[in-house]
C-alpha cells in the first residue's frame, strides 16, 4: 500500500494553523542561558474504555430526540432550467435495517486523540455524510476518540501507512467496543450496513477484518461502504488482499459485498502522488464500485450538497448562487443532471470519475465546490470532501436494493 495518510492535508486550510519544529540540541545538552531540560514524562495513564451505555457516547441512535441525525435535511432541488422544488425529509423510525457509521477525521481538539464531546464539526459530519440513511435504516453512530487533525499532521510527518495507524490505538478500540455494545444490546439479528469515510473507512477495514469476516455475524453484514480510502484487492481481482471473502459490489442487489471509491474531477484526474486508490505493490490495485450503477458505465449522480458550500472540515471559495436571480434557504439542493459519475483508471489509480455538466446557456449554476485548496484545488486529494455527497441519493437507493433483497432471503 501507498504510505500514504488521508485528511491531514485538510490541516494547511485550518485557522490556526499548526507548526512542528524539533530541538537542534544534543539529546541531554544545556545551552547557555536556557534553562535546564524538564525531567523525563511520566508514562500516560492508560486510556479507560468508554461506557457505551451511555446515551452520550453516541451522535446517533433510534428514537431519540436532538441528536445529530434529527435534523432538518429538507433539499432545494434546482433544475437545469433553474425551477426550485422543494424535496421533503422524513426519517422511518421502523425502517428494517440498521446502518452503523465511523465517521471522517474532523476533530480540532488539540490533542492526539479527540474527547467524547460532540463539537460542531463532528454534527456538521453526521449532518453531510449519514443522518439521511435514517430513511432507510435505523442509524448508529457512535462518537470515539479519532486521531485529530493536529495528531495526524505529526504522523504525516513520518509518512504513516493510514491503514495501520488507523487500526491500532484509541480510536480502533473504542470503535470495536461500540460495534460490540451495539450486537449485545440493539441489533437483535438484523440486518447492518457499514458506513465510513476516509479515517472512518480504514477502521472499518480493520473492524471488518478481525470482528466480523469468517463470524456468524457476516450472515447480518447487508453491505460495507468504504468510502474515500483506498482498498487492495489482487489485480483484476473483486476479493482477497484486505478482505479473503468478502468482495466488491458488482450488481444490485447482492449482499455482504463492498462499495469503494474516492473521487476526483474529470479536469483532475489522480496525479502521481495522489493519496487515494494506489498501489505500490503491482501485483495489488485500488477499486472503484459507482454506487450509481456499480458497473462500468457512467451514470448521473443524485448528489446533496450543502446549499452553503459548507463541506466536512473546511470551507471552499465563495459559492456562486445556485441558480440565476434564485434564492435557495434549505440546508441542502440536488442538482439533477449536473453531475455524472464513471470509473475510470489511469496509470496512478482507480477512482470514480466527476463529470461537471455545466452548460453556461442555462440559468442553473455550471461548478460546484468541494477541492481542498479552494481556487487552487490539491489534485492529489481529489473531491475528498464531498466524497459521500456527491452520490448520497445513489447510496440510499443501494441501501432499499440490499434491504429488500436481505430481507427476501430470510
Amino acid at each position: 500500500m501507498r504510505r500514504v495518510l488521508c485528511c491531514v492535508g485538510i490541516l494547511g486550510f485550518l485557522a490556526g494553523q499548526i507548526k512542528i519544529s524539533a530541538s537542534t540540541s544534543a539529546p541531554g545538552a544545556t545551552v547557555v542561558g536556557q534553562a535546564p531540560a524538564p525531567a523525563p514524562a511520566q508514562p500516560a495513564a492508560v486510556p479507560q474504555p468508554v461506557d457505551y451505555q451511555d446515551d452520550a457516547s453516541w451522535l446517533c441512535k433510534p428514537g431519540r430526540k436532538g441528536d445529530a441525525c434529527d435534523i432538518d435535511l429538507t433539499t432545494t432541488i434546482v433544475a437545469a432550467d433553474g425551477t426550485l422544488t422543494r424535496e421533503a425529509f422524513t426519517a422511518d423510525p421502523k425502517a428494517p435495517i440498521d446502518c452503523f457509521y465511523v465517521y471522517p477525521t474532523v476533530s480540532t481538539d488539540a490533542a492526539t486523540n479527540s474527547d467524547m464531546t460532540a463539537d460542531s464539526a463532528e454534527k456538521n459530519v453526521v449532518a453531510q455524510q449519514f443522518a439521511r440513511f435514517g430513511s432507510k435504516c435505523r442509524t448508529f453512530a457512535p462518537i470515539y476518540r479519532q486521531l485529530t487533525l493536529r495528531s495526524l499532521q505529526v504522523a504525516l510527518a513520518k509518512n504513516a501507512d493510514p491503514l495501520a495507524l488507523f487500526t491500532a490505538g484509541q480510536q480502533f478500540d473504542d470503535v470495536k467496543a461500540a460495534w460490540q455494545h451495539y450486537l449485545k444490546n440493539d441489533n437483535q439479528g438484523r440486518g447492518v450496513v457499514l458506513i465510513g469515510h476516509s479515517q472512518g473507512a480504514y477502521i472499518l477495514q480493520g473492524l471488518i477484518a478481525a470482528e466480523i469476516e469468517g463470524k456468524p455475524i457476516q450472515k447480518q453484514l447487508v453491505g460495507a461502504y468504504i468510502l474515500g480510502a483506498t482498498l487492495l484487492t489482487p489485480k483484476g481481482k473483486d476479493v482477497g488482499g484486505q478482505f479473503k471473502q468478502i468482495p466488491l459490489c458488482r450488481k444490485p442487489g447482492q449482499l455482504g459485498c463492498v462499495v469503494n471509491y474516492s473521487a476526483f474531477r474529470s479536469t483532475l484526474p489522480p496525479p502521481a502522488n495522489t493519496l487515494f486508490g494506489s498501489s505500490a505493490d503491482p501485483a495489488m490495485s485500488g477499486n472503484c464500485t459507482n454506487p450509481a450503477t456499480l458497473g462500468a458505465a457512467g451514470a448521473p449522480l443524485h448528489a446533496y450538497l450543502s446549499s452553503t458550500g459548507r463541506l466536512i472540515a473546511v470551507g471552499g471559495p465563495p459559492l456562486k448562487p445556485w441558480a440565476t436571480d434564485k434564492t435557495v434557504e434549505t440546508p441542502f439542493v440536488s442538482v439533477p443532471g449536473l453531475l455524472t459519475g464513471q470509473c475510470k483508471s489511469n496509470e496512478q489509480a482507480t477512482y470514480l470519475e466527476i463529470t461537471v455538466n455545466g452548460d453556461s446557456a442555462d440559468p442553473r449554476v455550471d461548478d460546484i465546490t468541494g477541492d481542498l485548496g479552494g481556487v487552487k484545488p490539491l489534485a492529489n486529494w481529489g473531491l475528498h470532501l464531498i466524497d459521500v455527497n456527491l452520490v448520497m441519493g445513489n447510496l440510499l437507493n443501494l441501501v432499499e436494493q440490499q434491504s429488500t433483497a436481505y430481507r427476501s432471503r430470510r
